[in-house]
Formats: structure tokens, C-alpha cells, sequence
């Protein structure tokens, strides 16, 4: 078992037995790392989930080797008094040979490409965003109050453009060149909403999962993107909990104490299965939900947030279902009359 810490020129090595005795320790540079991992038998090569670790993972694959990748949380309690690179290289050993230890799948290079890509889009929205609020702080500093949302720029270029208000014209020309910036920021992201819409219609995953209702082409990706292979979950509510849509626990002495959503695993499929799910109970979609179901009772009883997080929970355990079955989405409703 060879374990690694990787970094951007030095990469540590602690190499032990699979009983954990050691065998040696080496400090190599980016360049010779490759070569030397090469002359090795092949072995088990266990790394930390961090920048770069899955295109290593794969690197080493084709080189023969075992690879594990293990989440930096999981290692760090194995760190031995000082921490420096030969202590992380070793923790990583000894953390790997835990028979309980879970272990991350690493990512194949269309599934980072694809994460990319999701990712820009969410950067440029958050840009575009800071423009908008940039935009009508300024606006406020003149009296004119504007509401938050990117619906609201047709508004702010009315009280720009109005003969009659009282706006210097430097302050015009600067508000306006935030325009023009916020509509070039705009053209980016729908070009990449289009591309995203492209590529979740060629995959057949990415085509089963918007058969769910509240699944769109931008959580189909994430999906595809972020998410292990639903085959190393042994249920749908082991998915649902690595999404953190599971209450968090403090239990103790056989009394179950439960608190707020643990908000653990991947953020950016549990934020939009839950926006999808608060779509669903807002006004005008909850005239499309059944009387006598489970999700009528919910709203009747709970708070909409907390409803919100069960109709996530329920997404989630769904898109497991029929990723594992290769089906698409049934509607129970129908289901159950058949």
C-alpha cells in the first residue's frame, strides 16, 4: 500500500505492508513521480480527495495500480502529533487500511468536464448577481429604492433612461456600463444553459432523470456530474443522507436527539432538488397536488421549508431507485390505479 500526499511539486510517499508495517518514505518531484510510480509492482495507491487527486487516480489506473481516494476529514484524526507531509503520507496509510473506511470513487474526465461546466454557470450567476446589487446600491445612494432580482434590471434602466429625474451624469454613465457588463454576463450564461440542456438530452441518465417531476437538464448534470455511482449505495436513503437531507444527530445513552439538516455531501444537488421542491409548494403549484396524498397531509401540518426537505429527501431516493434499476420515473398515483 503506497500512500500519497500530493501537492503542486512535491509529492510525499509512506509505503507500508497491508498488515502496516513500513517499508520506506520518498520526497519526489511532479516530474518523477510518474516514473517512479511506473517501476512500482503493482499496488494499492491511496490519495486524498483534493485538487488533482482524480486525474492521478486515473493516471495511476492505467499504470496498474488499486487506487482508493479517501476524504481529507477521514484522515485527519490519524495525523501523529506535528502535522507536516510525511505525517499526511502516513495517516493516509494507516486510515486506508480501516476496514470501515469509506472511500470516494474517483471521477472519470467527462464527469470533471461536466462539473466544470456546471460550475461556470454558477459563477457566472454569482457575478452577475454582485453586478445587480452593485448596480442598485448605487441607485439607492439617489433615493431610488429597487427590489432584489435580475427581473428588476428592465426597471432600473427605465430610471436611468428618464428625462426627468435627478441623476448626475457621471453617476448615468457608470450605472449604465454595469448594464452593459450585466447583459454580457447574461449572454454567458445562457449560452452555457443552452449547452447544459444539449448534453442532459444526449445522455440516456441525464433523459431518465427529467422524467421526475422538479428534475430539470441543470440537476440531471449535477447529477451526473457530482454523484458516485448510486451502485455504492446500499439504499436510496444512504443517497439521501450523503446529499445531507437527513436531520443531524446528537443522540446519547439510547435517546434519539435530531436537529437541523446536516447539510453534509454535495451541496449543489441538494440545493437544487430543494429549489425544485419549494417550486412545487409555492401558490401555484400546489394546485397540482392530490388531496389525499402524503404531500397534501405535509403542507397541512408542517412548516413549508421542513415539507420542502422531505419532498428533497424523497427526490433523492427516487433518483436512486431508478438509476439502479435503469427505468424511468412512475407516477405512484398511476402505479397503484394500474
Amino acid at each position: 500500500m503506497i500512500g500519497v500526499d500530493l501537492a503542486k511539486a512535491v509529492f510525499q510517499l509512506h509505503t507500508a505492508s497491508m498488515t502496516g508495517e513500513p517499508k520506506f518514505r520518498r520526497k519526489l518531484s511532479r516530474r518523477s513521480f510518474p516514473k517512479f510510480m511506473a517501476e512500482q509492482p503493482p499496488a494499492m495507491v491511496v490519495m486524498e480527495v483534493c485538487g488533482s487527486a482524480h486525474y492521478w487516480a486515473r493516471e495511476m489506473t492505467k499504470l496498474g495500480h488499486e487506487v482508493k481516494l479517501i476524504a481529507p476529514r477521514y484522515v485527519k484524526p490519524f495525523v501523529k502529533r506535528q502535522k507536516n507531509d510525511a505525517a499526511d503520507a502516513e495517516a493516509i496509510v494507516v486510515a486506508a487500511q480501516r476496514p470501515e473506511m469509506r472511500f470516494v470513487d474517483p471521477k472519470s474526465a467527462e464527469q470533471q468536464s461536466r462539473a466544470i461546466l456546471f460550475r461556470a454557470r454558477e459563477r457566472l450567476v454569482h457575478q452577475r448577481t454582485e453586478l445587480v446589487n452593485a448596480l442598485r446600491a448605487c441607485l439607492y445612494e439617489y433615493g431610488h429604492l429597487v427590489p432584489q432580482g435580475i427581473h428588476q434590471i428592465t426597471r432600473i434602466a427605465e430610471i436611468l433612461n428618464a428625462p426627468n429625474n435627478d441623476l448626475p451624469d457621471l453617476m448615468r454613465e457608470e450605472c449604465r456600463d454595469l448594464l452593459e457588463q450585466i447583459a454580457e454576463q447574461t449572454l454567458r450564461i445562457n449560452a452555457r444553459t443552452a449547452k447544459i440542456k444539449v448534453l442532459a438530452a444526449e445522455a440516456d441518465t441525464a433523459r431518465r432523470l427529467q422524467t421526475i417531476p422538479g428534475v430539470g437538464p441543470l440537476t440531471a448534470l449535477a447529477v451526473e456530474a457530482f454523484a458516485p455511482p448510486m451502485e455504492s449505495f446500499s439504499c436510496g436513503r444512504d443517497f439521501a443522507a450523503w446529499l445531507g437531507l437527513v436531520p443531524r444527530q446528537f443522540s446519547s445513552g439510547g435517546k434519539e436527539r435530531l436537529g437541523r439538516t446536516s447539510k453534509a455531501g454535495q451541496a449543489d444537488i441538494r440545493r437544487l432538488l430543494i429549489i425544485a421542491a419549494m417550486s412545487r409548494l409555492n401558490w401555484m403549484g400546489c394546485k397540482s397536488i392530490p388531496d389525499d396524498s402524503w404531500l397534501a397531509r405535509m403542507v397541512a401540518r408542517k412548516p413549508r421549508m421542513l415539507v420542502a426537505i422531505a419532498l428533497a429527501n424523497k427526490t433523492a431516493r427516487t433518483i436512486w431507485a431508478m438509476m439502479t434499476k435503469n427505468e424511468d420515473y412512475r407516477d405512484p398515483a398511476q402505479a397503484v390505479a394500474a
